[in-house]
């Protein structure tokens, strides 16, 4: 049909439609039965930072990038409304001036001059994804304009628009395209890019500004200049704006944290947008360190980190991989939930849980000598032993056999248990744990890593991290007490920085699996805990990498993008005393089986004991726990839980602070060592 009768057609529709008041009814009947397709139309998910900005987008399903509009510059929404349908805020759904100019045009030229589609009629085609140029096609936009306009309200209408607006390629939408042509949001543009995105529309392929960047600054130009005229903008701005190049290529959609965005996504099938605690600013820097940690070490090798604030359990940058688009280094595997060997990291929680017990003090002596546990003879990771050694150098210089003892005395089962408590679960190799899991011979994942010390630097109270907001729960039962978690952070406080880092307040520990498969180190100040990890996603061996030389660096400079927070003082019942001044069963470390000769004399009527309260006693109180004991040479030193209570009391008595309800454990140790134990129950 030619563009004069299609003109004449669609007069004669608007004047025989709006004839009469019978032909009115039946005119609104006709718009009433009309069948709208689906409003909600589907938009890809976007995950979104902490301020908001987009991390990552997600196609729908059918490949098209369409996201939700959002804010819109408004000097766009004018030029749109200038251009397109300046009547827009007035008609009905059809504008018969519009279509009456168009036909007009049609006859006096003999080709169509221009449009007579309003925006509303646009949004139908764009909803049905029907035709342009037929006059049935035209007609059904028509009537289905009409229809919308009873429907939805103007900005529901327009924002239709935004969303589904054709850009070329499979762009769709005024957001997708601003991010696709000017890498940003188009809740601030300037003038040349907000008249580009009005003009594409029209002819999205033809006037794409990387295939035909003159045909498209001819489309925005004719935008300024009537824009201009219009008063819109003033004429020096539109040539200033004309004088502007187009973007010659098109830019690839934002992907910070994309391997985290893609497993929210699947974890919340539907939802369109998801709010994260992640900050871009530091997942930004947390991806240029894990990205450079790899550079001139191999193609194979990846990284992957982890960032959280302990006192909220916000996890503030996660980085799953050094190169996520690399299909070599296995970008595509999360390494940051992947089970690895966490070498000698857990070894922290084995003297935490020592401490916590009474079993030791950081200034207890230790030997380092080849020892036998069962058949398993472990070896220190530079096959050299250092002899009598304290606990706080023995975790400073990551001594096996040390931690291997303690682990014995504990009890793999208990040191498990706590981990859970803390978060990190263990992938075992067989039923049951064994004393290889403190020097990494069980699976850990780097996030769980990362939990495990947040509970270190929260003195032991566990909480779960997580990207989304109010995800930090913390957990119910503690993994030690806040005495152990400060002496075990303490001493991780005193390890040397990596060379060539700045000095900060920064509790950390090193970790390297068997066979270098797995470099790794975890730490927190007093705010902020964050773990790295460095290797081969395969499992594949990375001659000569060690936890210190490769991950450490990463940590610290991570930390130096955060304001520095100091780590917390001692609770008031630390005791912090040399190894000379400690209770005589805490100067040296004996495994079971072995005791000193004063702790091991035989019992006589002048025998250390409590006598109150008595073992197995059920006490109600609010005040202090009174204790008392018998026998023994004073000086005496009671300890509740473990911890010191009272030290160096001139009389076998003391009045203890209350721990609470629950069952605790008191302990009263003289001066030659000897000692005598109560396990009691307070309401």
């Amino acid at each position: 049909m030619s563009p004069r009768r299609v003109a004449l057609v669609l007069f004669a529709t608007v004047l025989l439609l709006g004839l009469g008041a019978g032909a009115r009814d039946r005119f609104d009947d006709w718009v009433a039965a009309t069948r709208i397709p689906r409003l909600d139309v589907q938009v890809g998910a976007e995950v979104v930072a902490r301020d908001g900005t987009l991390l990552r987008a997600f196609q729908v399903a059918d490949g098209r990038w369409r996201l939700d509009a959002g804010p819109v510059d408004p000097l766009l929404i004018d030029m749109l409304l200038l251009w397109e349908d300046r009547r827009f805020p007035d008609h009905a759904g059809i504008d018969p001036r519009a279509i009456i100019r168009a036909g007009w045009q049609a006859l006096r030229y003999g080709r169509v001059v221009s449009g007579g589609s309003t925006l509303t009629m646009q949004v139908a085609r764009l909803l049905e994804e029907g035709p342009t140029g037929q006059w049935a096609g035209k007609a059904r936009q028509m009537r289905l304009a009409l229809a919308l306009e009873r429907r939805l309200e103007k900005h529901q209408i327009l924002e239709l628009y935004l969303r589904l607006a054709p850009y070329g390629a499979n762009v769709e939408g005024i957001r997708a395209a601003s991010l696709q042509w000017f890498g940003k949001e188009p809740r601030r543009l300037t003038p040349a890019q907000a008249a580009l995105l009005v003009a594409l529309p029209q002819s999205p392929e033809a006037r794409r500004p990387d295939r035909s960047p003159s045909a498209a600054k001819a489309a925005r130009d004719r935008v300024l200049a009537r824009a201009a005229d219009a008063g819109l903008i003033s004429v020096s701005d539109a040539k200033a704006a004309m004088a502007e190049p187009v973007p010659n290529q098109r830019r690839a959609f934002p992907a910070l944290a994309p391997l985290l965005a893609a497993r929210l996504v699947r974890e919340n099938p539907g939802a369109s947008r998801i709010e994260t605690t992640i900050d871009a600013r530091l997942q930004r820097r947390a991806e240029e360190l894990a990205s450079r940690a790899v550079v001139g070490a191999g193609r194979r090798l990846s990284a992957a980190i982890v960032l959280a604030d302990h006192r909220t359990g916000e996890i503030l940058a996660e980085v799953g991989a050094a190169d996520w688009t690399d299909n070599a280094s296995a970008g595509f595997v999360d390494m940051a939930r992947a089970w690895r060997s966490p070498g000698s990291t857990l070894k922290p929680f084995v003297y935490g849980l020592a401490f916590d017990d009474g079993l030791a003090h950081p200034e207890t002596l230790i030997e380092d000598r080849p020892t036998a546990f069962g058949r398993w003879q472990p070896q220190n990771f530079d096959h050299h032993f250092r002899g009598t050694v304290s606990l706080k150098n023995a975790l400073i210089w990551s001594l096996n056999i040390p931690v291997v003892k303690l682990a014995e005395a504990v009890g793999p089962n208990r040191i498990a248990q706590a981990l859970r408590r803390g978060g990190i679960e263990l992938r075992l190799t067989g039923d049951a744990p064994g004393l290889a899991i403190v020097l990494g011979g069980a699976g850990v994942t780097l996030e769980g890593l990362a939990e495990g010390y947040a509970a270190l630097a929260r003195g032991g109270r566990a909480i779960t991290l997580s990207p989304l907001p109010g995800g930090g729960e913390e957990r119910r039962t503690p993994m030690f007490g806040p005495v152990a978690a400060w002496q075990v952070g303490h001493i991780l406080s005193q390890n040397p920085a990596p060379h060539g880092t700045r000095l900060r307040p920064l509790a950390y520990k090193t970790g390297t699996s068997y066979g270098h498969r797995d470099a790794l180190a975890v730490g927190y100040d007093g705010a902020r805990v964050g773990a790295v990890w460095l290797g081969r996603p395969d499992g594949t061996p990375v001659p000569g990498a060690f936890g210190g030389d490769l991950a450490a660096p990463v940590l610290f400079d991570l930390f130096d993008a955060l304001p520095a927070v100091a780590l917390p003082p001692p609770p008031p019942q630390t005791l912090t005393l040399p190894n000379s001044a400690l209770p005589l069963p805490l100067r040296r470390f004996a495994p079971a089986g072995e005791a000193s000769a004063m702790a091991a004399r035989p019992a006589g009527p002048d025998a250390l004991r409590l006598t109150y309260p008595p073992d197995g006693a059920e006490i109600d109180t609010d005040g202090p726990l009174i204790a008392k004991a018998r026998g023994g040479r004073g000086p005496w030193t009671f300890l509740l839980n473990g911890a010191p209570a009272a030290i160096a009391q001139a009389q076998p008595t003391a009045n203890l602070p209350n721990p609470g309800p629950g069952f605790a454990q008191l302990t009263v140790v003289d001066a030659d060592g000897a000692s005598a134990s109560a396990a009691i129950r307070l309401h």
